[in-house]
């Protein structure tokens, strides 16, 4: 699969990562599908710290035990838990960072992380401590580059101008367009996107209509309702007629030169070859990018105007 430099550092991911939040706690079956990603050239494999309380990194690091120098190996902290305490508390102290790394270290059965992200941030974090602790790991040999996971703008701002962070994860699908703001000033700036959530909960998939009724059809998806969804789902299906949609809606987030990765989730092989299959459609022409763009543009004017 086709590679990409995040931002400007040494680090070649493959166009679609796999987003290892969707795996489970089955080691067999999360195993499995780890071994397809890498089998088709994914290289590229994204964790954190707060998925299953630690239990995702366990797995993954289990997974790629003789196998760690095929992949960049992506990990987030920020989300601190205590044990026997309900919910989580947000953390981006240094020392919080700094004991965050050595734990998914450990976890992750490795002595390096390829990509440490913050998962999160507000504007009135300790901005200077937190890139502090993340130079020094970087220094220590302990991670090989840093970003954040982040759609805050004032908190983008802030690191792109005071950091070296190398990406900026962010929720990004033709349902949910707003990272398209920052994508010129990131790329301005040499600072790659990851988009997560290409595939918005499955509704963009080949089954989108029957997702939209198992996870939109009593709260939407974002300010859209159910109704909505199905008519624009159904209209952008007619619209397309030589792939389907699961592959425009990976090509979309690609096209911009800033985006390096998609990363869609898979609890199943048979949905990591879907999302295989549909990368392998050519890339959207500038043409069909100008016409989805509009489409989408209209139909969230047509729908949510006040």
């Amino acid at each position: 699969m086709e590679k990409n430099r995040l931002g400007k550092s040494d680090l070649l991911v493959s166009k679609m990562g796999l987003g290892c939040m969707s795996l489970g706690t089955d080691g067999k079956k999360a195993g499995d599908i780890i071994k397809e990603a890498l089998d088709h050239g994914i290289n590229y494999l994204d964790t954190a710290d707060l998925y299953d309380f630690g239990t995702n990194e366990e797995i993954v690091g289990h997974a790629l035990k003789g196998q760690r120098d095929k992949v960049i190996l992506a990990t987030k902290v920020g989300n601190r838990w205590t044990p026997g305490k309900e919910g989580w508390d947000w953390d981006p102290s240094k020392e919080h960072i700094k004991s965050g790394m050595k734990d998914s270290l450990k976890r992750l059965q490795t002595d390096y992380i390829d990509l440490y992200q913050l998962h999160g941030g507000t504007i009135e974090d300790p901005f200077e401590e937190s890139i502090e602790a993340f130079e020094e790991l970087k220094k220590e040999g302990y991670i090989r580059e840093y970003a954040i996971s982040s759609i805050r703008p004032n908190v983008i701002k802030r690191f792109t101008e005071s950091s070296a962070i190398v990406s900026v994860m962010m929720q990004y699908s033709m349902l949910d367009t707003r990272p398209e703001e920052y994508l010129d000033y990131l790329h301005a700036n040499d600072i790659s996107v990851v988009a997560r959530g290409p595939l918005a909960k499955g509704l963009l998939s080949n089954g989108g209509l029957e997702k939209a009724k198992e996870k939109a059809k009593d709260k939407g998806y974002l300010d859209y309702s159910y109704e909505e969804l199905v008519e624009l789902i159904r209209k952008l299906q007619d619209s397309i007629q030589d792939r389907p949609l699961q592959s425009v809606a990976l090509h979309y987030c690609l096209a911009h030169p800033t985006v390096a990765a998609v990363i869609p989730g898979a609890s199943s092989v048979a949905q990591l070859r879907a999302n295989i299959s549909a990368m392998e459609h050519p890339p959207l022409t500038e043409s069909e990018m100008e016409k989805f763009k509009t489409f989408l543009k209209q139909s969230h004017y047509d729908t949510h105007r006040e």
